[in-house]
């Protein structure tokens, strides 16, 4: 009994570090972790209860907690969304690999265009779309990736920036120029070997020999004597600014590796980064205009069917203008929870704009069978389209599959127009298989369940 207690213990030390275990199966931590268990379990095995029901029935719990742990391990280091944030991690590290460190390893000019700064933002935006389910082992990783990316992605903007400006200063100027001017230089390489600490590609650097670089340039152009001169002194500031930005990053870099930030602070499953995002002043704006746009939502169906008018078009541009004013930090979450409730408002617009459209036609005799065909189409889409809004169901759903099934019908029906050359007909036509594929695109964003 007493050996059971003591195994109790050590079951309880490791299961918190098991709980937020966030990496791959090859790494040394799970190796630890899975070996410190199997003992355990071994230790727990080979003891003897003789034949005492109450040790066996503490003997089979302590059994039965670690073999949850194991399974809890295996399962979060290979589950399909951890292994989609590693290949997202390892793509944006070739991209990285190719575009910055090769070519500063090689001796080369490292020549940053926008491609590779686009190819990035691609790379965090499908990262933030990652699907963790709550596991806390998930939003780590994907916490501690973004984290990383972001951090590039702010490092390589601001050497791009640098790229389009020359020195501010000739060595002319002042005799302390030529010094900021051999400082710059090495905050340039600096960059890099930062860049590639992030990424995992610094070979034998480390944070803590780079930090103590980027301090020591400090410290030199703090001894600087600008003798009152302005130029040189703003030029000097502008210098210390980029190093300590990259101090910043340096800080955030060992914060990623930090796994107390994903500890639980409530009875209520709470995590410490969750409450940072919810108490974001950014991302209060963003759910305020979600929240009105589901109260005009209710009310433009709910008039639909009735001669009563509701047309709640200008104050729905005023949330597009306001959501454009909301601050994302760079923060690719805040910045993917602004797009999506764009994206709400847009589809509340265009289907006001297509009841005023429908409302509003007058057909004429002269009119083609092909456009007057287009027409139709698009009044099946105005009702589909109203289903679809007041859908909040699950993408398994049969009303889904219903839903997405009636919308490609009318794709096809569209697919089948035949415009006969003329042009009103053939932009009608283009337009309105636009709009269904925005009405598809639109209930897909509402049964993925996506998360900050």
């Amino acid at each position: 009994m007493a050996r059971l207690y003591e195994v109790q213990r050590e079951v309880a030390s490791l299961g918190p570090q098991v709980c937020t275990y966030s990496g791959l199966r090859d790494e040394r931590e799970y190796k630890r972790l899975e070996r410190e268990l199997a003992r355990l379990q071994m230790d727990v095995d080979r003891l003897d209860t003789e034949g005492r029901g109450e040790l066996q029935a503490v003997r089979k719990r302590a059994s039965q907690e670690l073999e949850g742990l194991l399974r809890h391990l295996e399962e979060n280091a290979r589950h399909p969304s951890r292994l989609a944030i590693e290949e997202l991690s390892l793509e944006a590290r070739r991209l990285v690999d190719e575009g910055v460190v090769a070519p500063q390893r090689s001796g080369g000019a490292v020549d940053i265009d926008d491609e590779l700064v686009e190819a990035l933002q691609a790379v965090i935006l499908r990262l933030t779309q990652v699907k963790t389910e709550g596991r806390v082992p998930l939003r780590k990783a994907r916490y501690r990736a973004l984290t990383r990316l972001c951090a590039v992605q702010d490092v390589i903007e601001g050497r791009t920036r640098q790229q389009t400006l020359s020195l501010p200063l000739s060595g002319d100027t002042h005799e302390s120029v030529n010094r900021i001017n051999q400082v710059m230089v090495r905050v340039g390489v600096a960059r890099s070997q930062l860049v590639a600490l992030l990424m995992g590609l610094s070979g034998r650097d480390s944070c803590a020999h780079l930090s103590r670089i980027l301090t020591e340039l400090l410290v030199e152009l703090d001894a600087l004597d600008v003798s009152g001169n302005a130029a040189v002194r703003n030029y000097r500031k502008q210098v210390v600014e980029e190093i300590n930005g990259l101090l910043k990053h340096l800080d955030l870099e060992e914060e990623g590796d930090d796994t107390r930030r994903y500890r639980k602070t409530t009875d209520q499953d709470s995590y410490f980064f969750l409450t940072i995002y919810k108490s974001n002043d950014s991302i209060r704006e963003i759910e305020a205009v979600r929240s009105h746009v589901s109260y005009l939502r209710v009310e433009v169906l709910r008039h639909c069917g009735s001669r009563e008018e509701f047309r709640p078009k200008a104050e729905l541009q005023s949330l597009l203008t306001h959501l454009d004013q909301v601050d994302t930090a760079k923060n690719p979450c805040i910045r993917e929870a602004r797009r999506r409730a764009v994206l709400e408002v847009q589809a509340l617009v265009t289907f006001l704009d297509l009841r005023e459209a429908l409302t509003r036609r007058q057909q004429g005799p002269a009119e083609p069978p092909a456009h007057r065909a287009v027409w139709l189409v698009l009044g099946s889409l105005s009702e589909l389209q109203a289903r679809v809004l007041s859908f909040a169901g699950k993408r398994g759903d049969k009303s889904y599959m219903l839903l997405e099934e009636l919308l490609t019908k009318q794709l096809l029906a569209l697919d089948a127009v035949d415009p006969q050359g003329d042009e009103a007909t053939k932009a009608a036509r283009k337009q309105a298989v636009k709009f269904a594929q925005n009405i598809l695109g639109y209930l897909d964003l509402k049964t993925d369940e996506w998360e900050y």
